[in-house]
C-alpha cells in the first residue's frame, strides 16, 4: 500500500488536501510515511469535534454526520479552498484533489453500525473540470483498530483508481480492493460524477459489485439512482416480489398490486408507511454464469419506468433477504409470490447448509413481522393457491402451523386473479416476433421495448 501511496507522492502535479472524520488520519498517513508526502499533501485535518466540523462545513438538517451530504459537503469545501488559494500559484501544472471520509466504527462488544462515506473529488488535467468517486462502505472487523487499517488501504486504493484506473473501467473494482481481505469490507453505493468519467456505466459498475460479492445487493430508485439501502428503507414496512422481469408483465403487476394492498390491511399501513420491491437475484440474470449487460440493463429501464424500486441481490433463499433487510427495519415485511413457487420454499434441498435444515430456514424468514403472501396459479385447466398446495407429508405440520399462524396465506382467490403470465412466455414472444406479447405487458413497458429495441425486439 506504501508503493501507491509513494507513487503518487513522486508525481509533482498531483496536490490535495485530506479531510477525514471518525477514524483518525488513517488515509492521510499512508502518504506521510510512504516518503515526499510535502510534493502531495496541501492539508491535513480531522474535525472530530461536533460544533468545529458544523463551523466549517455547516450543520446538516437531520442532524447526522456520516452521510452522503455531509461528505459532499466535506469535498466542495476542501476542492474549492484548494482552488482559491493555489490556482494562480500553481494550478497551471496541478491536478487538485480533495479526498474526505465521514466514518462511524466500533468494537465487537458495542454493536454499532460499522460504516463511512468515502469519496474523492478531482481532477484528471491541470485546470480541468473536477469529478467525484463517492462510495458508502461498511466494516466487517470486529475491532476498531482492523477497520480502521481497512479504510486506510481503501482510501488509498480510491485516489489511486481516479488518477491512475479511471479510464479503464475493468480495473476500477480489482483496483478499488487491492490489498484488502475478502469479507473485509462492504461496498454497497458507487458514484461516478464529471466530465471524465462519462465512460463508465454506474449501473454495471455497481452491479459487478454484487456479482464479486463485494456487496449483498443494489438499491435502485425509480429515476434509476443507485440509493443506499438503509437510507432509503428506514423505518419502512417493505412487500419484496422476487422475478425474473424479462420483461414485467402484467401479471407481475397484479401481484404486486394485490399484495400490497392485503399488505397494508394486514398491518394497519399508511401508503407513506409502505416501500415496495421488485427484486431481482444473480442468478436470474445470469446464463451458465455468463451475464448479458444489455439484458440486464434492459430490465432496469422497464422496471424502473413503473416507477419501481429495484433491488439486485445475492440472496438465493428468501431468509437471507430477510436477514439482509433486519439490518435496517424491524417495520413489517412480506414477500409476494405465486402459488407454483410454495414447491421451492419447502424444497428441503434448498436447506441443506443449514443444520437445522428446511425448519431453521423457515424459522428464521416468518415470523409475526414477516410474512409469504401467496398470489394464486391460474391456467386454463387449474389454479394452485396456498389453500390447495400439499408439501411432502413429513412436512405438512410445518406448512399447517405457519398457515395457521397467517404467516403464509392466499392474497387473492381464484376468481380475482389473472391467467398467470410468465416473463419467459412473453420473451419467447417477443424474439419470434408474435404480436400477443403486447397485450400482455403494460403499455408503457410495450412502448419501451419498441422504441429501444429491448429484450431483442426488432
Amino acid at each position: 500500500m506504501n508503493e501507491k501511496a509513494h507513487h503518487i507522492n513522486l508525481n509533482p502535479a498531483i496536490y490535495g488536501t485530506f479531510a477525514e472524520i471518525g477514524a483518525g488520519q488513517e488515509v492521510a498517513r499512508h502518504f506521510f510515511v510512504a516518503g515526499k508526502a510535502s510534493q502531495t499533501i496541501a492539508k491535513t485535518i480531522s474535525a472530530y469535534d461536533m460544533t468545529f466540523s458544523d463551523e466549517i462545513y455547516g450543520r446538516e438538517p437531520n442532524g447526522r454526520y456520516v452521510c452522503e451530504s455531509r461528505l459532499e459537503k466535506m469535498l466542495s469545501h476542501e476542492f474549492n479552498l484548494l482552488q482559491e488559494r493555489l490556482s494562480k500559484k500553481r494550478g497551471a501544472q496541478t491536478q487538485f484533489f480533495a479526498f474526505a471520509s465521514t466514518v462511524a466504527t466500533g468494537s465487537a462488544n458495542d454493536k454499532k453500525y460499522c460504516h463511512g462515506w468515502l469519496g474523492v473529488r478531482f481532477q484528471k488535467t491541470p485546470g480541468g473540470e473536477s469529478n467525484d468517486i463517492i462510495l458508502h462502505v461498511r466494516m466487517q472487523d470486529r475491532h476498531r483498530l482492523q477497520q480502521q487499517e481497512a479504510l486506510g488501504i481503501l482510501g488509498v486504493n480510491l485516489i489511486d483508481v481516479a488518477f491512475y484506473h479511471s479510464d479503464k473501467t475493468e480495473e476500477i473494482i480489482s483496483s478499488l480492493v487491492d490489498d484488502l481481505k475478502q469479507g473485509q469490507i462492504i461496498i454497497d453505493v458507487l458514484r461516478f460524477n464529471g466530465p471524465d468519467l462519462k465512460h463508465i456505466n454506474p449501473y454495471l459498475m455497481n452491479l459487478e459489485l454484487v456479482r464479486r460479492d463485494l456487496s449483498e445487493a443494489i438499491l435502485f430508485s425509480p429515476n434509476k439512482e443507485i440509493l443506499q439501502v438503509s437510507d432509503a428503507i428506514y423505518k419502512k414496512a417493505l412487500l419484496i416480489q422476487r422475478g425474473t422481469y424479462r420483461p414485467v408483465t402484467n401479471t407481475h403487476l397484479d401481484v404486486l398490486s394485490k399484495g400490497l394492498k392485503h399488505f397494508k390491511n394486514d398491518f394497519k399501513l399508511k401508503d407513506t408507511d409502505c416501500l415496495s420491491l421488485m427484486e431481482l437475484t444473480m442468478r436470474n440474470l445470469q446464463t451458465d454464469g455468463t451475464l448479458d449487460e444489455k439484458d440486464f440493463l434492459d430490465r432496469i429501464e422497464t422496471l424502473c419506468s413503473l416507477g419501481q424500486h429495484v433491488l439486485v441481490s445475492n440472496f438465493n433463499l428468501f431468509y437471507r433477504l430477510k436477514t439482509y433487510f433486519r439490518q435496517y427495519t424491524q417495520e413489517p415485511m412480506a414477500i409476494v409470490l405465486g402459488a407454483s413457487h410454495l414447491e421451492r420454499v419447502f424444497d428441503e434441498a434448498r436447506y441443506k447448509d443449514l443444520s437445522g435444515g428446511l425448519l431453521e430456514g423457515l424459522g428464521k424468514l416468518l415470523d409475526i413481522q414477516t410474512k409469504l403472501y401467496v398470489y394464486p396459479h391460474k391456467t386454463d385447466l387449474i389454479c394452485l393457491t396456498a389453500k390447495s398446495y400439499f408439501p411432502a407429508p413429513h412436512l405438512r405440520h410445518i406448512y399447517t402451523h405457519f398457515k395457521e399462524n397467517n404467516q403464509i396465506c392466499d392474497i387473492a382467490g381464484c376468481d380475482e386473479a389473472q391467467i398467470y403470465t410468465h416473463s419467459d412466455q412473453v420473451h419467447e414472444m417477443i424474439v419470434k416476433k408474435n404480436p400477443q406479447w403486447e397485450q400482455l405487458v403494460p403499455t408503457g413497458v410495450r412502448d419501451l421495448i419498441r422504441n429501444k429495441k429491448l429484450f431483442g425486439y426488432e
